[in-house]
């Protein structure tokens, strides 16, 4: 349905700096301090192939929505994509499955924060981190855009700091890094779905269309620029980090970053690594509020979500009801869920979320050159394959949750369609 009369829009104020540093901030705080302990368990060994693989699939990705965002650049992602390539049902059952996929995301970051800085008191104080952010982000865009670029910089700084007390005077082990028996190609594949949770960041970019300069030139920069910085990141800290503790030891770690230095000799360090970790958390949870508010207030516009989220504010040119629903909800889930089973259940959402953006790219219209169109086409079906490959080789009962609520989306949409 298509909403009658102008809406309200969004204020275009973010540049490429800025798209990259939401984009980073979203993802170095998801992949680093998180997911690696749940992927070694599940891969062993086995680990940085599933970081190859996961790097593999969210590249094929990215391509597919910056050829996508710079076609559609509007607040919403595949939600947009998906209804202007595929039909409105594939829309919505994107952003359906974005929004719920990345409000257990929001739920994991902020639980991080908590565990980090108070164990004790997880809950409450990843509730508190949730308030703050929201309120943060009702103020505006921009005022969101300067806090991470200084949580960007406070996280690399860390990360160069574990790299380097490691590399340097630790206890790594190049041997550690080997394969061993105890891969299984299943395993490794469930490892690349709970790593893919650690790239995704960079969809906040194409989420945010509607408040970039020149969103046809910047967005598909900024995506291709955040995702590289990503990988490089995580393939030198991940390296690191398994040369110290091993795949055995780091799958067992709460804490694997703060671990590694401890058992490198520098335990003084560690609860500079621990704040690290719940900055990098807030950057991340940050940046996945924006997101979610920009995909609710652009199914609010289609009369898929109550039509008053779609308000922007006058002033602060924000979604601001949208904000505060998200920020609600965050709130709500991250005081009662678990962070490894928010991990999953977000993995499959949003695997499914960008299986139906690689399928919306294999629609677009073929480029100038013929071997330029063959080679975006090979790799919108790659991404669309690894996406459903890897959600279906998640644990299973993020498996089942996750079809189980993307199923609910699907009957509410269709109880929708037959009132209407």
């Amino acid at each position: 349905m298509t909403p009658v009369g102008p809406e309200p829009e969004l204020h275009r104020r973010l540049g490429t700096f800025d798209a990259v540093t939401i984009g980073l901030g979203s993802m170095l705080g998801a992949g680093i301090f998180v997911a690696l302990a749940p992927a070694a368990a599940a891969a062993g060994t086995g680990l940085l192939i599933g970081l190859g693989i996961a790097a593999v699939v969210a590249y094929c990705n990215a391509t597919s929505s910056a050829r996508l965002a710079a076609r559609y650049p509007q607040s919403g992602g595949t939600y947009v994509y998906g209804r202007e390539r595929l039909g409105e049902f594939w829309g919505y059952t994107a952003g359906w499955s974005f929004v719920v996929g990345k409000t257990a995301s929001c739920a994991a970051m902020a639980l991080t924060v908590g565990y980090y800085v108070w164990p004790g008191q997880a809950h409450a104080v990843a509730v508190a981190a949730v308030v703050a952010l929201t309120t943060l982000n009702y103020t505006g865009i921009q005022k969101s855009a300067l806090l991470t670029r200084a949580i960007v910089a406070v996280v690399l700084a860390v990360l160069a700091t574990v790299v380097i007390v490691i590399g340097g005077f630790g206890n790594a082990d190049i041997a550690r890094i080997g394969i061993g028996t105890d891969i299984s190609a299943g395993g490794v594949l469930q490892a690349a779905g709970l790593l893919f949770f650690a790239f995704a960041g960079y969809a906040r970019i194409a989420t945010l269309g509607e408040e970039v300069r020149d969103p046809a030139r910047t967005i598909p920069r900024a995506i291709p620029i955040a995702l590289t910085i990503a990988l490089v990141v995580y393939g030198v800290v991940a390296v690191a980090v398994i040369a110290e503790l091993g795949s055995d030891t780091l799958a067992l770690a709460t804490a694997p970053l703060a671990d590694a230095v401890a058992a490198a000799g520098f335990s003084v360090l560690e609860p500079v690594v621990r704040s690290g970790a719940a900055v990098a958390a807030l950057g991340s949870l940050l940046a996945l509020v924006l997101g979610v508010s920009r995909t609710t207030l652009a199914m609010a516009r289609d009369h898929h979500l109550p039509h008053a989220l779609a308000a922007v504010h006058p002033r602060f040119g924000s979604p601001h009801h949208a904000e505060i629903a998200v920020g609600v909800v965050v709130a709500v889930a991250a005081a009662v869920v678990d962070v490894r089973d928010a991990i999953g259940f977000s993995s499959f959402a949003v695997l499914l979320y960008y299986a139906i953006a690689n399928a919306s790219a294999w629609t677009l219209e073929p480029l100038r050159r013929r071997h330029r169109a063959s080679a975006s086409r090979v790799i919108a079906g790659l991404g669309l394959a690894g996406c459903l490959l890897l959600a279906f080789t998640l644990p299973l009962p993020s498996v089942i949750l996750g079809s189980g609520v993307v199923a609910v989306g699907a009957v509410a949409y269709g109880l929708r369609a037959w009132r209407s």
